[in-house]
């Protein structure tokens, strides 16, 4: 069973850092796209910022110059490391990645974390 498990959300002022962490456990053949997404009360998800296999990056506007994506092929892990935070950053965070396995190849969702910024 392939799970996909997030840590290191939480709460801080404007103008703090948080990293993000998502650890891909389970049977699998290869990972492909590996993302982080975000979701605000009342808004549609969001892609915040993505890696693929073939090393291309990809960061929405908003978050340009202050995420940074990172991957670790070797462990299937990705980090999301976030600074100048701004309280419009206040949203559940969530780790995606495109998995094949031995019966199929599909997005995998982790839990979401929340990540909240006070003004």
């Amino acid at each position: 069973q392939v799970q996909l498990v997030e840590s290191g959300g939480g709460s801080v002022q404007a103008g703090g850092s948080l990293r993000l962490s998502c650890a891909i456990s389970g049977s699998i053949f290869s990972v492909n796209f590996m993302g982080w997404y975000r979701q605000a009360p009342g808004n549609p998800r969001e892609l915040v910022a993505s890696s693929t296999s073939g090393d291309i990056i990809y960061y929405a506007d908003s978050v340009k110059g202050r995420f940074t994506i990172s991957r670790d092929n070797a462990l299937n892990t990705v980090d999301l490391l976030m600074i100048s935070l701004k309280p419009e950053d206040t949203a559940v965070y969530y780790c995606t990645a495109n998995i094949r396995t031995r019966w199929d190849t599909r997005q995998y969702w982790g839990q979401g974390t929340q990540v909240t910024v006070s003004s």
